[in-house]
């Protein structure tokens, strides 16, 4: 056996569902792959989603999309790092144009720049159809920093990718600036459904959220990040769907946010940095291909609403999943019970 041998390592994968949607990129109720080992999340996840059919739903809400990637250059000063600057994010249009030479679905959107010392950072922003573009957007990277070395000569290469991407690492520029699909999950759960399906009231989950996510994160130096377990959720969606695993790193950085609303209980999961495509490397997998179409995301589109599909399965899947487990710790030794009979053999 050679250590280039191809090897196939099975990972458990259930059905759940079918969730409730609604919003203006799905409007009805689908069923999601979840491949894990932790066993629990199969039931934990399927109890929201059953919640999610008693609550009119989970509205789900795109509020940006874009890849990046950021290079890193060298000047002789900090004022010359400047200068290159301000001239580089004049000429956006020649920029965007070369963007658009690398690829059919890249188009640059945004840029961001940061200086230290006499190292100039430029993070481009880039929109990237149905793919979730890393390899996309760094050959766009690398086109538009060959330009600059050409224009600027007083500049000169430090790395094709400068970590202010940021890509797989936890950071604060993400949960700012974005990166992938910025989506918003929310519900609107009354009192009954929280009593019934949930054994919970929505007092104790605002009380649980302040003190465990809000204030307990606050104690640990969480960044930008105020949840029970968001990474459950999305490592389990992203390999049944083919994605990069490593990405949940930055796309677990979410923020719980719930209320008492007309005696019901308003909850929400905001991920800014979903990052998730329905083309590319990872998709070539009958298993995979075969769980993207069952979920919809191989229909007939326009470039990036398969994505977008994609994107808010996943967002409502998080909020499943996490409106469960911390109904769960509003109880005493309910969490540990359901661990030790499930888990337990």
């Amino acid at each position: 056996m050679t250590t280039s041998a191809l090897h196939v390592t099975p990972i458990p994968t259930k059905w759940v569902g079918p969730i409730k949607i609604t919003g203006e990129v799905i409007d009805g109720a689908v069923s999601v792959p979840l491949a894990t080992y932790e066993t629990p999340l199969w039931p934990s996840t399927g109890r929201g989603a059953r919640v999610s059919r008693h609550c009119g739903g989970i509205r789900c809400t795109v509020i940006d999309e874009r890849m990046t990637r950021s290079v890193a250059l060298r000047a002789q000063s900090a004022a010359a790092a400047k200068k290159a600057s301000d001239a580089i994010a004049g000429r956006f249009d020649e920029l965007a144009a070369i963007v658009g030479q690398t690829s059919r679905f890249a188009q640059l959107i945004g840029l961001n720049r940061q200086i230290v010392g006499n190292l100039l950072y430029v993070r481009f922003e880039c929109s990237t159809g149905d793919a979730s573009g890393h390899n996309m957007v760094t050959k766009a990277a690398d086109a538009l920093l060959s330009w600059i070395l050409q224009q600027y000569p007083a500049l000169s290469y430090s790395t094709i990718s400068g970590n202010f991407c940021t890509d797989k690492k936890t950071s604060a520029v993400n949960g700012i600036l974005g990166r992938g699909k910025y989506v918003v999950a929310e519900a609107e759960i009354s009192r009954t459904v929280c009593k019934r399906l949930l054994r919970t009231t929505p007092e104790l989950m605002v009380q649980l959220n302040v003190e465990k996510n809000l204030l307990g994160g606050v104690i640990a130096g969480s960044l930008r990040s105020a949840n029970a377990h968001f990474a459950n959720m999305l490592l389990a969606f992203y390999l049944a769907t083919g994605q990069d695993a490593a990405n949940i790193i930055e796309g677990s950085q979410g923020i719980v946010h719930c209320e008492v609303r007309r005696d019901a209980l308003y909850f929400s999961c905001t991920l800014p940095n979903v990052i998730v495509g329905t083309v590319g490397n990872g998709k070539d997998n009958d298993v995979v291909e075969g769980h993207l179409e069952k979920i919809g995301c191989r229909s007939a589109r326009a470039p990036g609403d398969n994505a977008r599909r994609l994107a808010v399965l996943c967002a409502a899947t998080v909020l499943c999943g996490e409106l469960s487990l911390m109904a769960a710790q509003t109880n005493p030794g309910e969490l540990m019970k359901a661990h030790m009979v499930l888990e337990r053999k």
